[in-house]
Protein backbone atom coordinates (compact mmCIF):
# COMPACT_ATOMS: atom_id res chain seq x y z
CA UNK A 1 0.00 0.00 0.00
CA UNK A 2 1.52 3.27 -1.06
CA UNK A 3 0.46 6.79 1.23
CA UNK A 4 2.33 9.58 -1.44
CA UNK A 5 5.85 8.33 -1.88
CA UNK A 6 5.67 6.12 1.06
CA UNK A 7 5.45 2.63 1.24
CA UNK A 8 3.15 1.18 3.95
CA UNK A 9 5.22 -1.41 5.73
CA UNK A 10 4.12 -2.12 9.60
CA UNK A 11 7.16 -3.52 11.51
CA UNK A 12 6.19 -2.92 15.21
CA UNK A 13 2.71 -4.08 16.75
CA UNK A 14 1.82 -1.92 19.98
CA UNK A 15 -1.71 -1.75 21.46
CA UNK A 16 -2.11 1.51 22.15
CA UNK A 17 -5.44 2.51 24.17
CA UNK A 18 -7.98 5.13 23.25
CA UNK A 19 -6.84 6.66 26.83
CA UNK A 20 -3.53 6.75 26.08
CA UNK A 21 -3.97 8.45 22.24
CA UNK A 22 -5.89 11.17 24.27
CA UNK A 23 -2.80 12.05 26.51
CA UNK A 24 -0.58 11.31 23.83
CA UNK A 25 -1.80 14.07 22.03
CA UNK A 26 -2.29 16.53 25.14
CA UNK A 27 1.04 15.95 26.27
CA UNK A 28 2.96 16.32 22.46
CA UNK A 29 1.82 19.92 23.26
CA UNK A 30 1.06 20.60 26.70
CA UNK A 31 4.49 18.46 28.35
CA UNK A 32 7.32 21.13 29.80
CA UNK A 33 10.43 19.06 28.16
CA UNK A 34 10.20 19.30 24.59
CA UNK A 35 12.14 15.69 24.44
CA UNK A 36 8.49 14.27 25.93
CA UNK A 37 6.98 16.23 23.69
CA UNK A 38 8.65 14.43 21.27
CA UNK A 39 8.10 11.32 22.59
CA UNK A 40 4.57 11.81 22.83
CA UNK A 41 4.19 12.67 18.99
CA UNK A 42 5.95 9.98 17.77
CA UNK A 43 3.39 7.72 19.76
CA UNK A 44 0.16 9.88 18.64
CA UNK A 45 1.52 9.24 15.38
CA UNK A 46 1.97 5.84 15.47
CA UNK A 47 -1.15 5.42 17.22
CA UNK A 48 -2.57 6.81 13.37
CA UNK A 49 -1.04 3.91 11.99
CA UNK A 50 1.41 5.87 9.92
CA UNK A 51 4.43 4.23 8.59
CA UNK A 52 7.71 4.36 10.73
CA UNK A 53 9.75 6.15 8.01
CA UNK A 54 6.98 8.81 7.91
CA UNK A 55 6.72 9.01 11.24
CA UNK A 56 10.14 9.41 12.01
CA UNK A 57 10.47 11.96 8.94
CA UNK A 58 8.09 14.19 10.74
CA UNK A 59 9.09 14.10 13.92
CA UNK A 60 12.67 14.75 12.77
CA UNK A 61 14.57 11.58 14.27
CA UNK A 62 15.81 8.36 12.90
CA UNK A 63 14.00 5.44 12.84
CA UNK A 64 16.23 3.53 15.51
CA UNK A 65 15.44 6.89 17.99
CA UNK A 66 11.83 6.02 17.38
CA UNK A 67 11.89 2.58 17.77
CA UNK A 68 13.34 3.39 21.23
CA UNK A 69 10.61 5.47 22.20
CA UNK A 70 8.41 2.12 20.88
CA UNK A 71 10.46 0.58 23.35
CA UNK A 72 10.02 2.86 26.52
CA UNK A 73 6.80 2.71 26.26
CA UNK A 74 6.10 -1.03 25.88
CA UNK A 75 8.51 -1.25 29.02
CA UNK A 76 6.32 1.55 31.43
CA UNK A 77 3.84 3.01 29.51
CA UNK A 78 3.73 6.83 29.45
CA UNK A 79 5.16 7.55 32.81
CA UNK A 80 8.28 5.77 31.24
CA UNK A 81 8.33 8.24 28.26
CA UNK A 82 8.45 11.00 30.61
CA UNK A 83 11.78 9.68 32.46
CA UNK A 84 14.40 11.87 31.12
CA UNK A 85 17.81 12.00 32.47
CA UNK A 86 20.15 14.71 32.09
CA UNK A 87 23.51 14.33 32.68
CA UNK A 88 24.87 16.65 34.79
CA UNK A 89 29.18 15.84 35.71
CA UNK A 90 30.12 16.03 39.52
CA UNK A 91 33.00 18.12 39.89
CA UNK A 92 36.00 15.89 41.41
CA UNK A 93 35.89 18.63 44.47
CA UNK A 94 32.66 17.04 45.87
CA UNK A 95 34.25 14.61 47.23
CA UNK A 96 36.05 16.87 49.03
CA UNK A 97 33.37 18.95 49.98
CA UNK A 98 33.34 18.23 54.12
CA UNK A 99 37.20 18.84 54.39
CA UNK A 100 37.31 21.82 52.14
CA UNK A 101 34.48 24.06 53.94
CA UNK A 102 36.16 22.69 57.03
CA UNK A 103 39.11 24.56 56.09
CA UNK A 104 38.03 27.30 54.66
CA UNK A 105 35.34 27.96 57.19
CA UNK A 106 38.60 27.67 60.02
CA UNK A 107 41.34 29.39 57.88
CA UNK A 108 39.25 31.94 55.54
CA UNK A 109 41.00 32.77 52.22
CA UNK A 110 41.36 36.56 50.80
CA UNK A 111 41.16 35.88 47.23
CA UNK A 112 40.38 33.57 44.91
CA UNK A 113 43.86 32.89 43.99
CA UNK A 114 44.58 31.72 47.57
CA UNK A 115 42.06 29.34 47.61
CA UNK A 116 42.93 28.33 44.40
CA UNK A 117 46.29 27.33 45.86
CA UNK A 118 44.88 26.15 49.29
CA UNK A 119 42.91 23.68 47.45
CA UNK A 120 45.56 22.52 44.95
CA UNK A 121 47.67 21.75 48.42
CA UNK A 122 44.78 20.07 50.00
CA UNK A 123 43.25 17.85 47.21
CA UNK A 124 45.83 17.81 44.53
CA UNK A 125 43.28 18.92 41.97
CA UNK A 126 43.49 22.52 40.25
CA UNK A 127 41.03 24.58 39.16
CA UNK A 128 40.37 27.96 36.76
CA UNK A 129 39.44 31.00 39.15
CA UNK A 130 35.86 30.82 37.74
CA UNK A 131 35.39 26.79 38.65
CA UNK A 132 36.60 27.62 41.80
CA UNK A 133 34.25 30.10 42.34
CA UNK A 134 31.83 28.60 41.18
CA UNK A 135 32.24 25.85 43.72
CA UNK A 136 32.45 28.55 46.34
CA UNK A 137 29.05 29.72 45.63
CA UNK A 138 27.34 26.40 44.55
CA UNK A 139 28.45 25.34 48.36
CA UNK A 140 28.02 28.49 50.54
CA UNK A 141 31.84 29.02 50.97
CA UNK A 142 32.88 32.46 51.06
CA UNK A 143 36.09 34.42 50.15
CA UNK A 144 36.96 37.45 53.06
CA UNK A 145 38.18 39.94 49.72
CA UNK A 146 37.38 40.44 46.56
CA UNK A 147 38.02 37.45 44.33
CA UNK A 148 41.26 37.80 42.39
Amino acid sequence: MQLGSYLIIMTTKIDITPEDQKIFNYERYHHLVPLVQRRMEVLWLKSHNLPHELIAKLAGISENTMREYFQLYEEGGIEKLKEVHFYRPESELSNHITSLEAHFKEHPVATIKEAISKIKELTGIERSPTQVREFFKKNSIFVAGKSG
